[in-house]
């Protein structure tokens, strides 16, 4: 039962969302619907998916704004986002405005995102994990393969930290955490093409020097 992702670069910030579904049941969930929501649900119905959930990674208009679009299209699909973040999620409109970018309010979230939360895809398992320092409430989705890293680590780079409610030191704990993950995994991040944590923690400067001992990859 193969898992598929597909990345589709939204809006001006050219943010990452991602579709992932199971090819064989055809169940899906988005990743950070950042913009343009009804071209991304119409990707859905063209591969003919049934979307089950809405996961945000943070609250940052270049993650949600494309929210709004995709749950009118699918009404019944839970939006799920970490409570910490909150006050970015429900600032997004005024967040739009600081850039010039009209943005629809989202609905409430459905749920929040708590550490070692274990959400499905089909027969696929991702496991939530809090990273903040980019944003407060900011997670990843962990599964076998795959992770969804939202704005923490990019390729060659990480997010920024001179934002409202970021925070320099809890990124920094942030980046230890993941240095220490499995080489194998491979990240997906918000912004950029996909990288892995083993070619990270190699060439990465924020995160070179950061790798702790490993056991068996624990995450």
């Amino acid at each position: 039962m193969a898992l598929r992702i597909e990345a589709i670069p939204v809006g001006p910030f050219q943010a990452n969302a991602y579709l992932v579904f199971d090819d064989e049941s055809r169940r899906a969930a988005i990743v950070d619907p950042g913009a343009d929501g009804d071209r991304l649900a119409t990707r859905l119905q063209d591969l003919r998916l049934d979307l089950d959930a809405i996961w945000v990674t943070h609250g940052h208009l270049d993650h949600v704004g494309g929210v709004a679009g995709v749950r009118r299209v699918f009404p019944t699909a839970p939006i799920w986002l970490h409570d910490a973040d909150r006050p970015l999620y429900d600032a997004v409109v005024t967040q739009g405005r600081a850039y010039g970018i009209p943005i629809e309010a989202p609905p409430a979230p459905d749920h929040s995102w708590s550490e070692d939360d274990v959400v499905t895809v089909g027969a696929h398992e991702f496991r939530i994990v809090h990273l903040p320092g980019h944003a407060p409430g900011h997670v990843a989705l962990v599964g076998e393969h795959d992770v969804f890293i939202g704005d923490v680590v990019f390729a060659g780079s990480i997010g920024r930290t001179d934002l409202p409610l970021a925070d320099p030191r809890a990124m920094q704990a942030s980046l230890a955490r993941v240095s220490g993950w499995a080489p194998h995994l491979a990240l997906h991040p918000g912004h950029g093409p996909s990288t892995t944590v083993g070619v990270e923690v190699q060439t990465n400067p924020f995160l070179v020097g950061l790798a702790r001992p490993r056991g068996a990859g624990s995450t």
